[in-house]
């Protein structure tokens, strides 16, 4: 967690930087001009079509930037006001009028029930006081997640987002939200679709991480023999090999195939441009199944957020 704020800094500076690279926004014949629609506002469109669409304009070289911060509901953040006061220190850092999303970066239903109301009224009000064009939620199930947009509704703000940990390594789990971001009609964002790189292809029993790192013990328990991960990563070997793509660009597009907004990590630029290597082409239905029919065949899946709700 980013505690005193120095990543909003930073991408505060950033943001000033690129859009004075920008052209200005220049408008069509219609007076519209990219930077008029948020990639989250696509007609309430979820699915493959609605992925499509936001892959189009994510592409857009003049798309603005637009910044989705987390609020974190720490302890001392018990009251609605507290998660306005978060809301208004991340604009002074990030030196900007309001954020494209305001999200809760996770739910308090399973260690303190109490405080979810405060964190539901506060990221709304954040949006009345206009901090904010919309709001989400990040580690919500299916459940909690239809709770917080229901209350959305009667308040009158758009619930934009859902993000949660989203993998063919967390397929059962994940598939399950696909429905009811289309009933809350929220985009659903995808973190961790590479399993914590696990699905990059780079571990095996024999190449585990390196002493000291705690993915060593989780990749041994997830690769271990009959779990049926080893098949998985087999399948998508072979239909990057078909695709001629890597096995992050396959694991990576079958997320966009899912119609959802992938968040994959990186940490170096190569990383960086692998990912975005995952765009501009599509999974046929033959693989996605394919993959699906692995995935599901996994019986021992990631581990989820220890936040998740159901």
């Amino acid at each position: 967690l980013d505690l005193n704020g120095r990543a909003e800094v930073l991408l505060g500076q950033f943001e000033r930087r690129y859009q004075q690279e920008l052209l200005g926004g220049e408008s069509n014949s219609e007076g519209e001009t990219p930077l008029n629609r948020p990639w989250w506002d696509l007609g309430n469109v979820v699915g493959q079509a609605g992925a499509q669409s936001n892959a189009k304009l994510l592409q857009s070289p003049e798309q603005e930037q637009q910044v989705a911060t987390k609020f974190a509901p720490y302890p001392w953040r018990l009251t609605r006001k507290s998660f306005v006061q978060a809301a208004k220190d991340s604009l002074e850092r990030l030196e900007q009028p309001s954020l494209a999303i305001a999200q809760a970066h996770w739910s308090t239903k399973n260690y303190l029930p109490q405080q979810e109301s405060a964190v539901w009224e506060g990221l709304a009000d954040c949006y009345d006081a206009g901090l904010a064009q919309s709001v989400g939620v990040s580690n919500y199930g299916p459940k909690q997640l239809l709770r917080v947009s229901q209350r959305m509704q009667e308040r009158q703000v758009p619930l934009a987002t859902a993000q949660i940990q989203y993998s063919l390594m967390t397929y059962e789990v994940a598939t399950q939200m696909n429905e009811a971001c289309e009933e809350a009609q929220c985009r659903l964002i995808s973190y961790s679709p590479l399993c914590l790189g696990l699905l990059t292809g780079k571990y095996t029993l024999d190449k585990l991480p390196r002493n000291g790192n705690p993915r060593r013990q989780l990749f041994r328990e997830l690769l271990a023999p009959g779990t049926g991960t080893q098949d998985l990563l087999n399948t998508i070997e072979a239909i990057a090999t078909e695709y001629g793509k890597t096995n992050s660009q396959v694991a990576i597009n079958w997320a966009l195939c899912k119609g959802t907004v992938p968040i994959p990590g990186c940490r170096t630029l190569q990383q960086a441009e692998e990912n975005i290597g995952a765009t501009g082409w599509r999974l046929k239905d033959d693989a996605v199944t394919e993959l699906e029919v692995k995935a599901a065949a996994v019986t021992k899946p990631m581990i989820q957020n220890i936040f998740q709700t159901r």
